[in-house]
């Protein structure tokens, strides 16, 4: 299988593969998918967790199983938009551990945005995903 997304963190920005993502995400062409914000909702309706890091493990399922129902792997993100409520980097290394997780070692490239709220007031994070479908 040919690559059909090349990853780069060139010198003149900062090392962001050392944080587990990229900077620049180079696609070829072809079909690609764009994944809604995934939140802590589960399909048996429970309700969400108040801890962010069991939000961000919930997000982070409900993420993968939509690249499942793809035909997709964490390798074909090129972009990920991570929506969080109280933005800080205490937070933001609160949910980098389950997020990073989910990547499975893909580096995409990641932006994250400090929101006033999300869809429900008890959720916290929401992350949207860009995928290059696989041939």
């Amino acid at each position: 299988m040919t690559q059909t997304i090349t990853r780069m963190n060139p010198p003149s920005l900062p090392n962001s593969a050392a944080m587990g993502y990229s900077q620049i995400s180079i696609v070829e062409p072809g079909r690609m998918a764009y994944i809604s914000g995934q939140v802590a909702w589960r399909p048996n309706g429970e309700p969400a967790p108040a801890d962010l890091v069991e939000q961000m493990k919930i997000v982070a399922a409900n993420a993968k199983a939509a690249l499942h129902a793809l035909g997709a792997t964490p390798e074909d993100i090129v972009i990920a938009r991570c929506f969080m409520t109280d933005l800080t980097p205490d937070r933001l290394n609160q949910i980098f551990p389950p997020l990073l997780a989910m990547f499975d070692g893909a580096q995409p490239c990641i932006t994250g945005v400090g929101v006033a709220a999300l869809a429900a007031p008890d959720l916290q994070v929401e992350l949207e995903l860009t995928v290059r479908l696989p041939d």
